[in-house]
């Protein structure tokens, strides 16, 4: 994207999303060389790292969610770090660590692997809960502090964390405040029979992650995320989705409704699905695309509501039945 469409006013907005779109399915291309039959998914990894967002990919072992997370690092011209989650990993092999140097009688910090672009943490679930809490800072305010000092980490920045199912053994649940960090959760699911057909049949010689070569600078991407953020969103459509997310916190199967942290989120999702589409504004087919990956994973269900096997999920489409969908409000 060459035009910046911070300070070039006069730029058209629809020229602009549409170049917009063109990139992203530039994007998506590329990480489908390597992780095939997942289109959806794919885009909604993308539309989290736009919205400058973490991306939490939860599923068993063995569907693609590692592959997913570095597909999606190698096909952006910017540092990325891989962080293996284990019990013994402390917070230090993450944030960093302040070391004296006797030639200048000083501590200098040395940076841990969080401070790259894309980190990707993973099986995050398989740290302590002392670690997985050293990067509840990061992912909220884009800083480290280490013995008092923060140290900001570079824009973009996303954390693309994977998980195994919590009841699985040697995992620990992530606390519902460092959930509530992620702006997305996706479960990768196993592809279909064609698609499995094509990863068997492609296996060897298909297109590897080493060959993966990226097709965006990190100037390119930072446009993109400025130009969706400044996408049109007229009044009508605030309202609904605060609605949406408010219809959450007063469902009887809930003991936690989304926090006003999930309408930020979904608000900036839904800009740039909108901008992915070829659209310079937003309408509430964005919401109701968004709103199940975007919420689900913030609620909590009460015990009575899990027993009949209600889900987050089960709630957040519920509340989009029952709020008014506006009338022509993104035009």
């Amino acid at each position: 994207m060459t035009e910046n469409p911070g300070t070039t006013a006069a730029v058209d907005a629809d020229a602009l999303a549409g170049r917009f779109a063109q990139m992203f399915a530039a994007l998506a291309g590329n990480i489908e060389r390597v992780v095939r039959g997942k289109r959806e998914k794919v885009e909604l990894a993308l539309t989290c790292l736009l919205a400058e967002g973490h991306l939490l990919i939860e599923d068993v072992p063995g569907v693609g969610k590692t592959t997913l997370a570095r597909a999606l690092s190698a096909s952006v011209e910017a540092e990325w770090a891989r962080i293996q989650f284990t019990p013994d990993l402390l917070p230090s092999d993450i944030t960093g660590v302040s070391i004296f140097n006797q030639g200048t009688s000083a501590f200098e910090f040395h940076p841990g692997p969080i401070f790259a672009n894309l980190a990707v943490a993973d099986e995050i679930n398989r740290g302590s809960p002392k670690t997985q809490s050293a990067l509840l800072e990061v992912m909220e305010e884009r800083r480290v502090t280490v013995e008092g000092v923060p140290h900001p980490v570079p824009r973009p920045f996303m954390v693309i964390a994977t998980q195994n199912p919590v009841d699985m053994d040697g995992t620990y649940p992530l606390p519902e405040a460092q959930l509530d960090r992620f702006l997305m959760r996706i479960s990768m699911g196993y592809p279909d029979h064609q698609a499995e057909v094509a990863l068997l049949a492609g296996a060897p010689t298909g297109a590897t992650l080493d060959q993966m070569p990226p097709v965006m600078s990190r100037e390119d991407l930072a446009r993109m995320i400025d130009f969706a953020q400044r996408l049109h969103v007229a009044p009508p459509l605030f309202d609904y989705l605060v609605r949406v997310v408010a219809a959450t916190r007063e469902h009887p199967d809930l003991r936690l409704g989304a926090s006003p942290r999930a309408s930020i989120a979904l608000l900036r999702a839904a800009r740039v699905r909108a901008a992915a589409a070829g659209r310079s504004y937003i309408v509430p087919e964005d919401v109701k695309a968004l709103a199940v990956p975007v919420i689900a994973h913030r609620l909590i269900v009460t015990p009575e509501a899990e027993l009949r096997g209600r889900s987050g999920a089960d709630v957040v489409t519920e509340a989009l039945g029952g709020v008014p969908t506006p009338q022509a409000a993104g035009v």
